[in-house]
């Protein structure tokens, strides 16, 4: 099999295992993009485009939810309106500070050590939040009030940094809010909508003269198979938050985070 189609198989499953777990798609795919040695310009490019997959995969999984939401804003339902405001209220921060910090942002994409120490971070505030916040004010996203969804968006512009995870930081975000585990799992499949969308047009567009028409064959085979894996994953992690908490994930993440430390200090 060809080295390009391999590593674009390779990174396709991983970007649809991660992306909407709290571990850091982006960070894990900086890792092992640098143990497959598909670095620079063209690699950037790469991981950005097939994140569409992984957000086809949440659109399909969750079709009938956007459905009734679209059919309920024509009948100017209260609940389908609140549901509406509440996922564009978390989406406006990443979309006006991730066009302000755009270089800033795509310079980080390419810098391992900033993934594996975020990984360790971002578990042991995992791991503290899991024990310390246990008051849930909100059992729906339709629930939650202004104040929280504005904040949830402003705490997910945190996983600009690579290795924090933008699943991860609304997640965390909200615990904090009183956001009960499944709601917040939920919520962040929701807001990745159009926080990934527009963030995915964007770096397109931006990168536009990066793009190269032999790139296409690896990009479509890693959209492919991101969306094919992120639809099994999206399902999975409601089912293991809803019985286990974000505890394993957080362990994972310092483990993770320690092995990818350990090798690239050892360099």
């Amino acid at each position: 099999m060809d080295s390009n189609v391999l590593t674009a198989i390779l990174l396709g499953i991983l970007e649809g295992l991660t992306e909407f777990l709290p571990v850091s798609s982006t960070g894990h795919l900086i890792l092992a993009s640098e143990l497959l040695g598909f670095t620079g310009e063209s690699s950037v490019t790469f991981k950005i485009a097939i994140q569409f997959g992984a957000i086809l995969a949440v659109l399909v999984v969750y079709w009938k939810r956007f459905w009734g939401v679209g059919i309920g804003l024509l009948h100017r339902r209260p609940d389908d309106i609140a549901f509406t405001r509440n996922v564009l209220l978390g989406f406006a921060p990443a979309l006006v500070i991730g066009v302000l910090a755009y270089e800033a942002v795509r310079a980080a994409i390419q810098t391992p050590m900033i993934v594996a120490v975020a990984l360790i971070v971002g578990g042991v505030l995992m791991l503290v939040l899991e024990r310390v916040v246990k008051t849930v004010r909100f059992t729906s996203v339709e629930a939650m009030s202004f104040g929280t969804a504005l904040t949830i968006g402003l705490v997910q512009c945190i996983a600009m940094i690579p290795g924090v995870s933008r699943s991860g930081a609304t997640i965390l975000g909200a615990l904090m809010m009183g956001v009960e585990r499944r709601t917040a799992a939920e919520y962040s499949f929701f807001l990745a909508v159009p926080t990934m969308l527009a963030a995915t047009v964007y770096a397109l567009w931006k990168d536009r003269a990066l793009l190269n028409p032999d790139d296409f064959g690896m990009i479509a085979i890693g959209f492919g198979m991101a969306f094919i894996t992120a639809l099994f994953v999206v399902k999975a992690f409601v089912a293991i938050v809803s019985r286990y908490g974000f505890t394993p994930f957080a362990w994972y993440r310092i483990a993770a985070g320690s092995i990818a430390l350990i090798a690239l200090l050892m360099r």
